[in-house]
C-alpha cells in the first residue's frame, strides 16, 4: 500500500489548503517520489494565486501535473524536488526534479523525472525549472561575445538569466531593477546593478522580465540602434501600453516573445525538453546561485504564506518548501 500524502489546492482565489490525496500504485515506467523540497515561482504562481490568469489562456498555463481548472479549485506549480522510493531499480534512492505541484509524495512517469546531478544540493534543485526557462530566452536571446547586455527586472527569472550570462565571455552586463536591495542578489551573482534612472544606455541586448508597463518601457529606451528587447514577463489578464509611436521604427528596433512552453528553435537540431532540462540541472552546480532562494518554510505553512507571498509582505525571488521526514 503507498504511504499517504497531501497536496496544496488553490480553493478559491486568495485561499489555499492542504487535501489529503489517493495515491495510485506506481505501474511499470512509474516512479513513487516523496518530496523533499519545492519551489514557489513568485511571479506565476502568486498572478494563479490571485485568479489572474486569462480565459484565453487556461489551456496554454496549464502545469504538466496539474488537477483543476482556472480559477479554481486548482492544484499548481512546477518546482519538485523528492527522492524516489518505488519504480526501476536504477532510480530506487536517486533524487529527481519534477514539474509537480507542491505534493508530499506523488506518482508519475519515469519520463517526467530528470535525476539531480550529484553536485547539485537537493536544496538548490528547486530552481531548476527557472534556469530552464533562462536557458530557453538566452537561446532565443543569442548573445554575442562582446555584446553590451541589460537584464530588466530582477526577480527569480531576470535574476536567473542574468546568472547565466555572467558566465558568457566578453558580455558587458547590467541588471536593473526599482528595487535597491536587489543589489546585493546582483553583487552575489557578480553582476553590476543600477536603478532604472541610473541605468547604462546604448545596449545592444536587453532581456526584460520586471513583468511592469514602466520596466518593459525602459527596456525599449535603453537600446541602441538595431537593438532587440527579449520579453520574458508573463503579464496575465493585464493590458500594456507602449511607446511604439516614437523612436521604435526609426532606430530599427526588435520587440519579441520568449517562452519556456516551447523549445527555442534556435537551440541545435534535435534539443528537446529533456536536453534542456538535464542542461539546467548541470548548471546549478554553481553555489552562487543559492542567492535566487530568499526564504525557506514548512509545507504546513503553505496555505498563510501563498497571501503573504502575493501581497508582496514577504518579498522573494524563490521560496523554498520544506516536507517533514517520513515517520
Amino acid at each position: 500500500m503507498n504511504p499517504a500524502a497531501r497536496a496544496f489546492w488553490l480553493s478559491s482565489p486568495g485561499h489555499g489548503e492542504l487535501r489529503e490525496v489517493t495515491l495510485p500504485e506506481p505501474g511499470e515506467g512509474e516512479v513513487l517520489v516523496r518530496a523533499l523540497y519545492s519551489g514557489v515561482s513568485r511571479g506565476t504562481e502568486t498572478l494563479v494565486f490571485r485568479g489572474g490568469v486569462p480565459v484565453s489562456q487556461h489551456d496554454v498555463m496549464r502545469a504538466p501535473f496539474q488537477e483543476g481548472d482556472f480559477p479554481a479549485p486548482v492544484k499548481y506549480g512546477y518546482l519538485s524536488v523528492g527522492v524516489v522510493e518505488r519504480g526501476p531499480d536504477a532510480l530506487i534512492g536517486r533524487t529527481v526534479f519534477c514539474l509537480h505541484p507542491h505534493q508530499s509524495r506523488y506518482v508519475v512517469p519515469v519520463t517526467a523525472v530528470t535525476v539531480v546531478p550529484e553536485q547539485v544540493p537537493a536544496a538548490r534543485a528547486v530552481l531548476a525549472g527557472t534556469v530552464e526557462t533562462a536557458v530557453n530566452a538566452l537561446w532565443d536571446a543569442a548573445p554575442l561575445i562582446g555584446d553590451r547586455v541589460t537584464v530588466v527586472g530582477g526577480g527569480m527569472i531576470g535574476c536567473s538569466v542574468a546568472a547565466l550570462l555572467a558566465r558568457f565571455p566578453g558580455i558587458r552586463l547590467q541588471l536593473v531593477d526599482a528595487d535597491p536591495a536587489r543589489a546585493e542578489t546582483a553583487k552575489a551573482l557578480g553582476v553590476d546593478f543600477a536603478t532604472p534612472a541610473d541605468a547604462t544606455g546604448e545596449r545592444d541586448l536587453v532581456v526584460h522580465a520586471s513583468a511592469t508597463e514602466q520596466g518593459l518601457t525602459r527596456a525599449l529606451e535603453l537600446l541602441a540602434p538595431e537593438g532587440t528587447v527579449v520579453e520574458l514577463s508573463w503579464y496575465g489578464d493585464r493590458r500594456v501600453t507602449l511607446p511604439l509611436g516614437e523612436a521604435f521604427h526609426s532606430r530599427r528596433l526588435t520587440l519579441r516573445g520568449s517562452q519556456v512552453g516551447t523549445v527555442s528553435p534556435a537551440a541545435r537540431p534535435g534539443r528537446g525538453y529533456a536536453e534542456r532540462m538535464a542542461l539546467a540541472l548541470d548548471l546549478l552546480a554553481d553555489p552562487a546561485l543559492d542567492a535566487l532562494i530568499t526564504g525557506e518554510s514548512d509545507f504546513e505553512e503553505l496555505p498563510e504564506l501563498m497571501p503573504r507571498l502575493t501581497s508582496g509582505e514577504i518579498p522573494a525571488l524563490c521560496h523554498r518548501i520544506r516536507y517533514p521526514d517520513p515517520a
